[in-house]
């Protein structure tokens, strides 16, 4: 008994056709336009309405603020991350002796507020040294005598201690049957650490160390209150000189959402980098 084979037109049923990307990007969507000619206005209204007479004679000054400010976060943050790795990996895969110190270290960073730490270590610290002719005598003395490494070295611990533990959770999510896998071709642990489970920790902990990266930009103008020059000490001297308010502050604003902008994007070119320079 032979089938009976029925056609059907092809236009009785509906066909989803992909739109163009193209298309659907080729146009911005109505709330970005809302919010860029809002932006216009803010920034036409800020040069027209206010007061901006007083730029060209702290010119200098807010060059030096912004290097200043740009060259701390970039030296804490490599310094801090450089030492959060053994941080996080001593409290993942790390022995009781080496996991307990790493714990506690971070407990205590994470559980006192920066600008303690900040001044235990220019208040405390530093007017310790004086009182050691040894120290005086020697080539450091210059510089422990100076603020700015006082702040650098409470940024990067402070920095250490938060990424320790995002580190800790990254090297803890990484499978573990990749490594044994890995120890079963006979890879050395160095190599594993290397190869394999350093660069996919560093990828699963981006995200997390570019939130803490512009967090550790907004905690800079704290070196302000142990007189080092950053962009925030400046922006209070324009206030104190000038008797301005809001220019300064919204200069300063304006300063540290670029400086956020370019962090974000060179986290995000990582993110695209990392897997294939070093996985």
């Amino acid at each position: 008994m032979s089938e009976t084979q029925i056609e059907v037109p092809v236009e009785t049923f509906p066909i989803h056709k992909e739109k163009d990307p193209s298309a659907q990007t080729s146009k911005l969507p109505p709330h970005r336009i809302v919010l860029i000619l809002i932006g216009l206005a803010l920034v036409a209204s800020a040069i027209f309405f206010m007061r901006w007479d007083w730029l060209p004679n702290y010119g200098d000054l807010i060059l030096q603020g912004l290097w200043r400010t740009i060259w701390i976060l970039c030296v804490t943050v490599f310094l801090g991350f450089l030492l959060a790795v053994p941080l996080g990996l001593a409290q993942a895969a790390g022995p009781a002796i080496l996991a307990i110190p790493a714990r506690a270290f971070c407990t205590v960073i994470r559980g006192t507020p920066l600008l303690v730490q900040l001044w235990l270590l220019y208040y405390g610290l530093g007017s310790l040294f004086p009182q050691y002719p040894w120290i005086r005598g020697s080539e450091l003395w210059p510089y422990l005598r100076q603020a700015w490494p006082y702040a650098v070295l409470a940024l990067t611990l402070s920095y250490a201690g938060y990424e320790g533990e995002v580190m800790r959770g990254a090297f803890a999510s990484v499978p573990k049957g990749q490594l044994e896998a890995a120890r079963a071709f006979g890879m050395r642990r160095f190599t594993i650490f290397r190869r394999i489970w350093l660069p996919q920790a560093i990828h699963r902990a981006l995200p997390t160390l570019a939130g803490e990266a512009v967090l550790q930009l907004k905690s800079t103008p704290l070196v302000a209150t142990i007189t080092v020059v950053d962009l925030y000490s400046v922006a209070s001297r324009v206030r104190q000189d000038t008797f301005l308010t809001y220019e300064p502050l919204l200069l300063l604003a304006a300063g540290y959402v670029v400086i956020t902008g370019i962090i974000v994007y060179l986290f995000r070119r990582l993110e695209r980098l990392i897997p294939s320079k070093l996985g």
